[in-house]
């Protein structure tokens, strides 16, 4: 105990204390593994540190400060030495964290997953809508279907049905209304007068032809000039008439089609021949046909290649609406604007080779070049369209009533008009064109008319006589023409059979108790 008494005064201890605390603090705290070195630091400036006096009061002002200090900075220095050790292991615990978030993302990529098969089940659901539209897509299938049927009708009709209670049916009701589909045939088809093309029409089932040239539509001056020589009052005066495109034939009638349909000729080939009966034949079947003819109409002058002759112009109209029937395009007579342009083509003379009447023989026969008869089709020069016999060998019904003024009313009318034609409204007279075997030369003209009369029909035996035949017209003929436009069954009412013809037919069949 002695021995660690403190030599000098008392206080000195405490002051040796503070002045070593204040060293501390002015040289800076050391770190803490040198702590242990303080004792020996300690005793041993204590004799230098008592000498002078003066520097106990200075001190004394920075021991009081620093004593707060040196706690302060022993807790700053245990802190920021713990603290970094903290945040070195917390750094370590974020590493291993960002470890399990990429375990995580393995998860929601598991989850995905999930959710695609999700969408296969969605999947599945839209084929159910895309089996719902498939049913409307059969919705409008069977609307495409309906338009078909009525296409079909014809050949089974619903008016077929009432034709084949009452024939006159097909009479009343306009050919466009009730026609079949066209049968193909090569060049037959166009849409505009660029894509008209001459063909050759075959009547189905048989093997009988007829040949078809196309006439551009124009326009041209009907009738004939007052300087024209052997002019008649009823070729005058001219008009501006405008026609539309179509095809007329390049021959007149021949027997060989005309019997097909008036001596039904194809309904016996047809069962001859075993062809399975459609419902297309029950329609063309359905179709009036003329009563068998007292006599020979040919009166011996030929039928192979011959002109037909000796019909009606109702005849030339049913045989019309039969031909539509059996071929599907629309076949009717012209009118006489139509037969006069088709004629003249193009040309403004007597003729469609000029005005010299010593040249008709090359074009047309006559009383003077036929031998008292008519003669095959197509023997003498065709005109500039391709037209033969259009001057002469039979006269042709064209569709007009022989109006001897009627030039005159259409000119009091703005033109130019569109394909005018006289409506019938008597039974005669009725206009033929062209000029016949039996005619002279100023009879072929272009513009020459001519009309029937009762006196064509003398030799018909029956009572009443017969709506079908001119027993004493064996100059008079016709030939088929088939507008690129097909008319509506309104506009087809004008060049069908009329309300006379139609009465006539009906009038017939009623004394004949229901026969033809």
């Amino acid at each position: 105990m002695s021995s660690l008494r403190c030599k000098g005064p008392w206080w000195q201890v405490p002051v040796m204390l503070f002045l070593a605390v204040g060293l501390i603090t002015l040289v800076g705290c050391p770190p803490a593994p040198e702590e242990p070195d303080v004792e020996p630091t300690v005793t041993e400036p204590v004799p230098t540190v008592t000498a002078p006096p003066p520097p106990e009061e200075p001190i004394e002002e920075p021991i009081e400060e620093p004593i707060e200090p040196v706690e302060e900075p022993e807790d700053p220095i245990e802190e920021p030495v713990e603290e970094p050790e903290e945040p070195v292991e917390e750094p370590e615990e974020p590493v291993e964290e960002p470890e399990e978030p990429v375990e995580e993302p393995e998860e929601p990529v598991e989850e995905p997953e999930e959710p695609v098969e999700e969408p296969e089940e969605p999947i599945e659901e839209p084929v159910e809508p895309v089996e719902e539209p498939e049913e409307p897509v059969e919705e409008p299938e069977e609307p495409v279907e309906e338009p078909e049927e009525p296409a079909e009708e014809p050949e089974e009709p619903e008016e077929a049905a009432a034709v084949l209670e009452d024939p006159l049916s097909f009479a009343r009701v306009p050919t466009p209304a009730w026609m079949p589909e066209p049968i193909e045939v090569e060049d037959a088809a166009a849409e505009t007068e660029e894509e008209m093309k001459p063909y050759t029409e075959g009547i189905p089932d048989t093997d009988v032809t007829f040949d078809m040239v196309p006439i551009p539509g124009g326009t041209f001056l009907m009738g004939s000039p007052e300087d024209e020589e052997d002019r008649r009052d009823d070729e005058g005066p001219q008009v501006e008439i405008e026609i539309e495109p179509f095809w007329m034939g390049t021959h007149e009638v021949t027997w060989n089609e005309f019997e097909l349909w008036s001596l039904a000729l194809d309904k016996q080939r047809r069962e001859m021949t075993g062809v399975d009966h459609t419902e297309r034949h029950e329609l063309i079947d359905a179709i009036a046909i003329p009563t068998k003819p007292y006599t020979d109409m040919t009166f011996g002058m030929g039928k192979g290649g011959y002109p037909a002759v000796c019909m009606t112009q109702t005849a030339a109209k049913m045989y019309c609406k039969w031909l539509s029937a059996k071929t599907g395009r629309y076949y009717r007579l012209p009118t006489e604007a139509e037969w006069e342009y088709a004629a003249r083509a193009g040309t403004t003379t007597a003729y469609s080779f000029g005005d010299d009447p010593e040249e008709l023989d090359d074009y047309g026969w006559h009383f003077e070049n036929s031998n008292d008869r008519y003669q095959r089709v197509g023997q003498l020069k065709p005109n500039p369209w391709g037209l033969y016999d259009m001057h002469g060998n039979v006269a042709e019904w064209v569709i007009d009533q022989h109006v001897p003024d009627f030039y005159s009313q259409l000119n009091e009318k703005p033109g130019p008009l569109v394909n005018p034609l006289a409506q019938a409204t008597s039974l005669y007279p009725r206009v033929v064109r062209g000029g016949s075997w039996d005619d002279d030369p100023e009879d072929l003209r272009s513009a020459a008319r001519r009309g029937s009369t009762t006196d064509w029909m003398l030799q018909d035996p029956q009572i009443p006589q017969s709506p079908w035949y001119h027993t004493d017209a064996d100059f008079v003929g016709f030939r088929v023409v088939r507008p690129l436009r097909v008319p509506t069954p309104e506009e087809a009412k004008r060049y069908e059979l009329d309300e006379v013809q139609i009465t006539e037919l009906e009038e017939y069949r009623d004394a004949q108790a229901g026969q033809w």
